[in-house]
């Protein structure tokens, strides 16, 4: 039987680690420059981790839903390291989900080849395409991993080097990659490199000098600093009233829950600081 009509297999990354004070998020810890103590900056990554499994979780329904004819099927992977942390990790999961997961240790000297080795253990267990995202991007929409499989899909039967799809994030990286099993593409010094290369123009310069077919989404903003937080705040008060209409967007309530435990509120100087309008005007 032709390859392309066998029933496959696609999986869904969570590239994540355990939440752990003074490991997690320290940029947002008022020792590296940020408001909160390390035991708040990992509560907030364990509400937001939760909220973004979601995402994928919803992504993964409509695509197993859509499939069932065919027969291919979507799964979930949470991907981390050590694995000391991994049953951890496995109760933070278990305790507040009931659908399937699965778990693999990712394993390298750096953030590229762990990345990499996430990838490579996947198609060893026989999966024909593989969507990767963090833990740190709540306003991810749903939409997006959708499309990414869907572009992926598109590439493995139309090009013989498969392809790649990414999604842009606020810091000239990537919250979104994903690959075909014959994708031509490792991550050697994307992510962690010696020159300071962006990680985007890394993919993109990669991609272009292999002759990867590749696709872009809409960029998508992680949670690095104190403006990412106040953005991520915004954007998910807004997401509790549009999810109501947009079915591809969904609220991250465990993120407003910790802000509202938290007692933080998001405000920006007077307009009159930054455009003085009325001068114009008068």
């Amino acid at each position: 039987m032709n390859e392309q009509l066998r029933a496959q297999k696609h999986a869904f990354m969570f590239f994540t680690k355990a939440p752990t004070p003074g490991l997690t998020k320290t940029r947002l810890t008022s020792a590296r420059g940020g408001f909160l103590t390390p035991e708040e900056a990992t509560d907030l990554y364990c509400a937001v981790m939760l909220d973004v499994a979601e995402i994928g979780h919803r992504a993964l329904e409509q695509l197993n839903t859509a499939a069932h004819d065919k027969g291919d099927k979507y799964d979930f992977f949470v991907c981390s390291t050590p694995a000391s942390d991994m049953g951890r990790l496995r109760r933070i999961f278990e305790d507040t989900f009931s659908w399937p997961i699965q778990y693999i240790t990712d394993n390298g000297k750096n953030f590229n080849e762990h990345f990499d080795d996430g990838f490579k253990q996947l198609w060893k267990l026989g999966y024909r395409s593989a969507v990767s995202i963090g833990g740190d991007l709540p306003s991810m929409p749903v939409s997006h991993i959708v499309r990414a499989f869907q572009w992926l899909a598109y590439f493995d039967s139309a090009y013989e080097t498969g392809g790649l799809v990414f999604c842009p994030c606020q810091a000239c990286g990537v919250s979104l990659v994903g690959l075909t099993k014959k994708t031509p593409m490792d991550f050697d010094g994307v992510f962690y490199n010696p020159d300071g290369t962006p990680a985007l123009d890394a993919i993109t310069a990669l991609s272009e000098a292999r002759r990867i077919p590749a696709a872009a989404l809409d960029p998508v903003s992680d949670i690095d600093n104190a403006e990412d937080l106040a953005h991520a705040l915004s954007l998910a008060r807004s997401h509790v009233y549009v999810s109501q209409f947009q079915p591809e967007v969904m609220s991250p309530k465990r993120l407003l829950a910790w802000a509202h435990k938290t007692g933080i509120v998001v405000n920006t100087p007077p307009n009159v600081d930054h455009d003085p309008r009325e001068a114009i005007d008068a």
